[in-house]
């Protein structure tokens, strides 16, 4: 146990500056997914809290949310995620992308927080604190493990593609990628299951407070 956190934590120093980009590259998704919400007008601000007013009624009016089909969709979103994530790392093309899918989860994630908080104040806060935090706190780590990961393995296969030594073992790598991947995979599953049991329960007892 003690052998395998060093190697996570010499993993981690060594590539400092990657998962140092990457956390920079999702906090600026964050903060333009605001400041796109600043820059609604009143009329797109009323449109889209019209459809959001609707769930609120449907909720206080006692209309039940199936958990288990949160579980399965939330789940299923993460794991195409990341397994996007995973197939744009085993090519060096496909690293531009990681970047973007990366700054969009983050803009995803400030312009839903955003406009919750613009529209409701302290309500909305409250809201967001207890219905998209939660499983937030372990499906950051998660994409931005993932995004750096595949953006430390796309640039492997660079170095190999432009190295003198083409008798590099990239089997090794390969499979402590597919582990780690398999590992975010679960860790994805368990904040599926916060969302679907936890969170969600709690946006419904705030919803019907508020209404």
């Amino acid at each position: 146990m003690h052998k395998n956190s060093f190697l996570v934590w010499e993993h981690i120093k060594n590539h400092a500056t990657i998962y140092l980009f990457m956390i920079i590259l999702f906090l600026t998704g964050i903060i333009f997914g605001a400041v796109i919400v600043n820059s609604m007008d009143f009329i797109q601000k009323q449109d889209l809290f019209f459809y959001l007013e609707r769930f609120f009624i449907q909720i206080t009016e006692g209309v039940p949310i199936g958990k288990n089909d949160i579980l399965w969709e939330s789940f299923t979103f993460h794991a195409k995620y990341l397994m996007l994530l995973f197939i744009l790392g085993l090519s060096v093309i496909g690293l531009p992308l990681v970047w973007v899918l990366l700054f969009v989860k983050g803009m995803v994630v400030g312009f839903s927080v955003g406009f919750i908080v613009n529209q409701l104040g302290l309500e909305g806060l409250l809201l967001a604190s207890f219905s998209i935090a939660p499983q937030n706190i372990i499906i950051f780590p998660v994409y931005i493990a993932a995004g750096s990961l595949s953006m430390i393995f796309s640039l492997g296969l660079l170095n190999k593609l432009f190295s003198r030594r083409n008798n590099q073992q990239l089997l090794k790598p390969f499979i402590r990628y597919c582990i780690i991947f398999i590992f975010l995979l679960l860790l994805s599953f368990t904040a599926a299951f916060i969302e679907a049991y936890i969170a969600n329960k709690a946006m419904e007892e705030l919803i019907k407070s508020f209404y």
